[in-house]
Parts: structure tokens; C-alpha cells; sequence
């Protein structure tokens, strides 16, 4: 059985959900819950956009395309999605990274991109 990491998001505070329509998270669970079997750190909750959409295509993964075996729908430009920490840092590197939801984001992003990096892309602070 898959186990998964304690649910808090970079504040320390109670994970919100991602998405649940398209159901996003490792777990499908609509959280971008974590743990020793995600190996791509599925952690980060984005607002995604056709920009990197296309970047992410570029790099061998195509999120547009639906893959029902694995109950993936196939993305779109405004979906709300957990993403692979390296491959939004990637997309931060590459000045492509979308905006992302810090309350629904996991604390073990913060393991691989710096908080205040995250924080330049918060969708969901004041």
C-alpha cells in the first residue's frame, strides 16, 4: 500500500485541495499529497497555462493528451494541476513557470525550490 507524507503545505498549515475537477495529485486525491513512491514530487498546485503547457511538451511530457490507464484526462490552459517540483523549476529557469496556489502546495516543494521563489508566483496571497 501506497503511503503517503504528513499533509501540510509551505506554511506548515492543513494541505488545501488542488483540483478536483480534473482530479490532480499523486494520490488522485485532489491534494498535492506526497510520499516515497512519487519519485517526481508531484508537490506543487499551479494554475496552468498554455506556455507551459507547450514547454512541458518540449521536455518529453505532454499533459495535453489524455491517458486513460492512468486516469489522466488530458490538461488544458487554466486547469489547476500538482506539478513535479524540478519540472516547475525548470519552467522557472526558463521564465515559463505558471502561477502557483501556496495554500495547496506541499512542503516538501520547498525541498527542491526555495519558498521565496515560490512566493514570487503566489495566485493565492494578498
Amino acid at each position: 500500500m501506497l503511503q503517503m507524507n504528513e499533509s501540510a503545505n509551505v506554511f506548515g498549515e492543513t494541505l488545501e485541495s488542488c483540483s478536483e475537477d480534473p482530479l490532480t495529485g499523486f494520490f488522485r486525491d485532489g491534494c498535492c499529497n506526497t510520499g516515497d513512491a512519487d519519485r517526481g514530487s508531484h508537490t506543487v498546485c499551479v494554475k496552468l497555462t498554455e506556455e507551459f503547457l507547450q514547454f512541458s511538451k518540449g521536455r518529453g511530457n505532454d499533459l495535453t493528451t489524455p491517458v486513460p490507464e492512468f486516469s489522466f484526462p488530458g490538461l488544458n490552459a487554466g486547469d489547476r494541476w500538482c506539478l513535479c517540483a524540478q519540472r516547475w523549476l525548470e519552467a522557472h529557469e526558463s521564465e515559463c513557470a505558471p502561477r502557483v496556489y501556496l495554500r495547496s502546495t506541499h512542503q516538501r516543494a520547498t525541498e527542491i525550490i526555495p519558498l521565496e521563489v515560490l512566493r514570487q508566483y503566489a495566485a493565492d496571497l494578498n
